[in-house]
């Protein structure tokens, strides 16, 4: 059932990780472990919310604890597919041209309001958020390992914005929102030295090559026969609910699959649980879904979708 000491490292990796992210973002470590989920997992994190919450924040702080290169691309309307992937240049001493690569080759890549992008500037990372490289002038270049896109959009003022398309969704392992803070801690916020808020708090535990240690650990996480239909049943159950016009895919599953074994791992076990794919059923299939018109008529939004799906399938008895 997996080695214990993986499990362990993967387990006190995060942790380190998590507890050093907190330094300056007060009580949001749910999300920080999602995000560390993702990271793990080799997958892309959305964050939907306001403005002012933390997002940026979360991305710099999680590169700077974890070691990684970070770059941060604003996205805009005029903000062009070369902008983002590298371009190639004439190089006059040679008479050749050379690829100069853009802000994507980094470890960690903050697209601040993606969709404020054209649709055109958006697919250009289709291609290397689904196989970690780019194609220019018919010649492909991996990026660096570990690769994670963190994503934000503003969910409030959408004038002047581009919905994401389903594929480019579909890309995104997890979504998710920081939400307000609580009120007490607002106020620890509020009685925090300004120093103390600021990133070079922030030291980092972790190195990039630690993190593909960790990423290869987490696929030997056991997985047992009824998780696996139980993760199937959900997924499926996606496809035939009356109000879902489009269910989740096979890469949700795979997703969901990838995602319970790295919580497990956080958790310091060598096996999944059926509480482990409820706890990351929501984030991981939610934007995966196209509901009916008439469902966003009533307000009925994926994630109540999901959390019915749950409450109706029974749970394994047994991991």
């Amino acid at each position: 059932m997996g080695n214990t000491l993986d499990s362990m490292a993967i387990s006190e990796g995060v942790v380190r990780v998590v507890n050093e992210v907190e330094k300056v973002i007060v009580g949001k470590r749910s999300a920080v472990e999602l995000a560390m989920v993702a990271m793990v997992s080799g997958g892309h994190v959305l964050i939907e919310d306001i403005p002012g919450v933390g997002k940026t924040t979360l991305a710099k702080s999680l590169a700077r604890a974890l070691g990684c290169t970070f770059r941060r691309v604003q996205f805009t309307p005029d903000l062009l597919p070369s902008d983002i992937t590298g371009t190639s240049v004439f190089n006059q001493k040679n008479s050749t041209f050379e690829f100069r690569p853009g802000p994507i080759f980094a470890n960690i890549v903050l697209a601040d309001e993606i969709n404020r992008a054209t649709p055109k500037t958006q697919s250009s990372l289709l291609e290397c958020m689904e196989e970690a490289q780019i194609t220019a002038d018919g010649v492909t270049h991996s990026l660096p390992k570990p690769f994670l896109v963190i994503a934000t959009e503003n969910n409030v003022e959408t004038q002047g914005t581009f919905p994401l398309p389903e594929a480019q969704l579909d890309r995104f392992f997890i979504r998710m929102n920081l939400g307000y803070p609580r009120r007490e801690e607002e106020a620890q916020i509020l009685g925090m030295a300004p120093s103390a808020t600021g990133i070079d708090n922030v030291h980092p535990v972790l190195s990039a090559d630690h993190i593909v240690d960790l990423q290869m650990l987490a696929l030997g996480i056991y997985v047992a026969s009824p998780i696996r239909h139980y993760i199937v049943d959900i997924v499926s159950a996606t496809r035939t609910h009356p109000q879902v016009q489009l269910g989740a895919s096979p890469r949700g599953s795979l997703a969901l699959l990838r995602g319970a074994q790295s919580l497990a791992a956080l958790r310091g076990r060598t096996y999944v649980l059926a509480d482990d794919i409820k706890e990351l059923a929501v984030p991981v299939l939610g934007h995966r879904m196209i509901l009916r018109p008439e469902a966003r008529l009533k307000f009925v939004n994926a994630a109540k979708i999901v959390e019915e799906i749950l409450a109706e399938i029974p749970t394994p008895d047994s991991v």
